[in-house]
């Protein structure tokens, strides 16, 4: 009997994935069978580090610009999965956000999805097959105080995969979110103690996600058990987002 949710034989880029979620995700899909390449802006010696562990590669990229997207979907090979994790945050009150910050995050966060999802699209479409899943957040779907930028550029990677599932599904190609809740990352681990006790009261399993529980949603929805499921949002958040 073949594993649940094997990627033996597929091919697999995950931007983002020198720590935290995408981290976690380009160890799982290696472990599924996938030959992974994994990108990153900065923080080389620990994306080297994942990419050693897993017997992925490491490639420097910047998706906020469409040319390195392009060369980095080249570089990864005719791709059966694309994860978009790469993201930012630049929190702050709207009165006090500047235009650099909301720029950086949208930039980054969408329009890097933008890139590598139509570098990719082609390749996709010709082969009639392929498995894209986008990182969201549960701040995408309900907001958050002093995330507007951040929130509207989760929210927008919703929007934009629903279209792309429309255009792409009938040349065989899937396209689908992850929206995670509050995870065990750098990036909560500067919360107030005030602010993550009443993130777990909100949440009905009652602890914080760890970036492997992201990463199981992401294989599953990459392989061929989830074949028929496109256009949707799979929040992995421990019901916070009920």
């Amino acid at each position: 009997m073949p594993d649940f949710c094997s990627l033996e034989g597929k091919t697999a880029l995950v931007t983002g994935g020198s720590r935290g979620i995408g981290a976690a995700i380009a160890r799982e899909l290696a472990e599924a069978g996938a030959t992974v390449t994994l990108s990153y802006r900065s923080g080389k010696e620990e994306a080297e580090t994942v990419a050693r562990e897993t017997g992925a590669r490491a490639v420097q990229a910047d998706v906020r610009n469409p040319e390195e997207a392009k060369a980095l979907v080249d570089e990864a090979g005719d791709l059966d999965i694309l994860v978009n994790n790469a993201g930012v945050t630049r929190d702050g009150l709207i009165a006090r956000m500047s235009d650099d910050d909301w720029a950086e995050v949208l930039q980054t966060n969408l329009g890097g999805v933008f890139h590598t999802c139509r570098a990719a699209a082609r390749g996709m479409m010709k082969r009639r097959s392929g498995a894209i899943v986008n990182i969201s957040s549960v701040v995408g779907l309900h907001g958050n105080p002093g995330q507007t930028n951040y929130s509207a550029s989760k929210a927008g990677i919703i929007g934009f995969t629903k279209a792309l599932a429309r255009e792409l599904g009938t040349r065989g190609v899937r396209a689908n979110v992850v929206a995670p809740g509050y995870v065990e990352t750098r990036l909560t681990e500067v919360i107030s103690d005030e602010m993550r006790d009443l993130m777990l009261a909100n949440t009905p399993l009652g602890r914080l996600g760890k970036p492997e529980d992201v990463a199981g949603a992401v294989r599953f929805l990459c392989s061929d058990e989830a074949a028929f499921i496109t256009g949707e949002v799979m929040l992995v958040d421990g019901g916070l987002g009920m």
